[in-house]
Parts: C-alpha cells; structure tokens; sequence
C-alpha cells in the first residue's frame, strides 16, 4: 500500500516515562530513575522542539498523573498534556472538579485519558474488584455523570447499578468548553461501545494498519450509529535511525540484554490481565523471539517483557514516514510515541521525521552565528 504524501501533518505525542526510562529492555544497569527533574527536561524538551502533546501514564508502578501534570503548568508553554482519568478508582464529582482546575491552570492545555482498568490484580490493590465488564458498566456511568457535571454547570443528580450522586455540581468551568477532550483504547466490544457513547479519540496500539483498520471501521460504526463521530489515533514505539540496518541493530541492542526467563516472567504477568488489547498484543509474537517482525517495519520486541504498547516503527526516516502515513490513511490523525531512552529518542525523532511529515524541521542554520544549530546542544544529562 503506498500512502498518499498529500495527507496533512499528523499530531504528534511522545511519553512521560513516570515508572523510569532505560537503554536497555529488562534487568540492566542503565535504569533511570523518574524523578522530577528528568520528567521535566523530556517535557521541556518536546515543548521546544514542537510535539502537540504527552501522554502521561498511570499505573501501580507510575507517579501520579495528576500530580505529575500539576508539577509542568509553568514548565511547559504549548504542549496539551494528556491525562489519566481512572473512571474505577476516582469519583465523577472530585475528578470533575480537578479536570476544571487544571485546565485553568495550563491554559486550556488538559486532554483526558479514560482508563477503566486492564489489570484485575492492580485494582484490587486499590480496593477494586469489578469484572471486565463491570468496569465498563462503571465507566459508562462515571462518564454520564462526568460529562453532564462539567457540559451544564447545573447539579446533577443520578443513580445507576455504580455510581449514585445527588446535586453533583462543579462551580468553577474549565477552560476548554463543554470539558477537555477524552480519549480512550480499549479492543473489547464493550470498549467499542464507551468509545462510540463517550468520547472524543479513540486510541489504538500499534497492531499492523489492517487490524488497526478493523478496529476503527467498528468504533466509527457504533458511533455513527449514535449520531456521533470521533477521532483516531495511534499508540506506538519508534526506533528512527538515518538508515535501515541502524535502525534494526538499535532494536536487536534494546533487547540484547532479556534473558529467557526475563520474557517467560514478562509473558506471564501479561497473561493474567484480562485486557482483550493486551492478549492482542501478545498474539503478535507469542513470546517468541523469532516472531517479532509483524509487520512492514513493525516489530514487537518491546512487548516480550513490557505491557502496553508493545510494537515498535523500525527504520529510516522515509521508511517510517510511510507507515505513518498508511494509518493515515485509515483514518488516523494522531501518533502517540515513545522510545528507549525517552530524552534521547524525542529529539533524533523530531530531527529525522517531523520534516518529512511536513512538520517545522527542528534543525538547520542559524542566522545568527552562521553556523549549524542542533538541538542536542542543549542536552543536559539527566541526573
């Protein structure tokens, strides 16, 4: 499939690596540490060089979101953070009422993340035992609730088989009216469902661009169905290099250091999720090294031993610009990146791709001195 170059520029995310960032995939010692001062130099540095946005993860193993969030509001000028909202562990009220002051606070920057759950064992941690089902019964009453607090500014009164509030009200309006977008991935039918009643992009992993079709012809059916449209958008790794054979060293180096037993334990852990977007992940490679190329240029090393996104864009700057473009092509407007080290790959990605997607170049001459400017001068290293 040739992807068609008249598509306009995609937006572009990167990632917050809020559970710590590493060189190397599995136990090694080139581990960093998510403290404050890293997080902020990657969030600093894709405002800078031009990303639209960060999504930043939650989890047992992640900081805060919220917190993590507030910590950039005078860090950051321009770039939309992209925000969970727990519809399992937080109430529809109070998170309602912190989605309108963060928003004021960034300026109209928030994007919302809608996250039931994938892992049944980390809810119960937090005192939540739903089923998978029931957690998108919930969702769908969280985000009733949620929607209609922040869209009307009147008190809201409801009561369904989860959620009960009587004269719910939020008295301070966000900035972004009727509330900051929602985004939301899930690959079950029940998902499906919330993404077409709910929100306003849904979110893909990186599975090849037929299965990514698949998934988005449905979502755009059952909202149809519904009087609504959405946008589309794509979760993946990328290992950007000036040529092929680089590119593909760089991704056999990330997992140079797994041992058989790291995937075993990795695989294992991901098996007891009963996230149907996870066993999809799964499937693509079966835990098994030599199964890992899925796709043109689409390769699942990451997720032997790391849960989520699992694929990864291989190649060089034209070869990963086409298959950017081919889920263009289906319907996709957004990219939500990441790569091993976060900091690192941020800038050799916005160098090498933003201007073949006809995005502003990040380097070039400088007026000023007459010389080459790059970026990666002003790279500090993270502590």
């Amino acid at each position: 499939m040739t992807a068609s170059a008249d598509l306009p520029p995609p937006e572009i995310f990167w990632f917050l690596p809020t559970s710590g960032d590493t060189r190397y995939l599995g136990q090694s010692d080139f581990a960093r540490a998510p403290d404050n001062d890293y997080i902020r130099q990657i969030a600093v540095n894709a405002d800078r060089l031009g990303y639209d946005g960060l999504l930043i993860p939650t989890g047992a193993s992640c900081q805060d979101p919220w917190i993590t969030a507030a910590s950039l509001i005078t860090e950051t000028k321009r770039i939309r953070l992209l925000v969970a909202l727990r519809t399992s562990i937080m109430g529809p009220t109070a998170s309602a009422r912190q989605a309108a002051t963060l928003d004021q606070a960034l300026g109209g920057r928030l994007l919302l993340n809608v996250v039931p759950g994938g892992d049944a064992t980390e809810l119960a941690a937090d005192g939540v035992f739903y089923t998978h089902d029931q957690r998108y019964e919930a969702a769908d009453e969280f985000l009733t609730v949620w929607r209609r607090i922040l869209a009307t500014g009147e008190p809201v009164s409801f009561e369904g088989k989860h959620i009960r509030v009587e004269g719910a009200k939020n008295y301070h309006a966000p900035v972004q009216r009727p509330y900051p977008p929602l985004y939301f991935g899930g690959s079950s039918a029940a998902a499906h469902d919330l993404a077409a009643k709910h929100v306003d992009a849904y979110l893909t992993w990186g599975e090849p661009p037929e299965a990514v079709g698949k998934k988005i012809a449905d979502v755009r059916a059952r909202a149809a169905a519904l009087g609504r449209s959405l946008r589309f958008g794509v979760r993946l790794h990328v290992i950007a290099r000036e040529t092929e054979a680089e590119a593909w060293s760089e991704a056999e180096r990330l997992i140079s250091h797994l041992s058989d037993e790291d995937i075993a334990a990795g695989q294992a852990l991901q098996a007891k999720m009963d996230s149907v977007g996870q066993a999809r992940m799964a499937a693509l490679h079966g835990g098994r090294r030599d199964r890992l190329v899925v796709g043109p240029n689409l390769w699942a090393g990451v997720g032997l031993v790391r849960g989520g996104a699992g694929t990864a864009l291989v190649g060089n700057p034209e070869q990963i610009t086409e298959r950017l473009r081919e889920y263009q092509a289906l319907g996709v407007d957004t990219f939500v990146l990441s790569g091993y080290p976060h900091l690192e790959e941020s800038i050799r990605f916005a160098e090498l791709v933003f201007p073949l997607l006809g995005r502003k170049a990040v380097t070039g001459r400088s007026h000023q001195t007459g010389g080459a400017f790059d970026i990666r001068a002003d790279r500090a290293a993270p502590r």
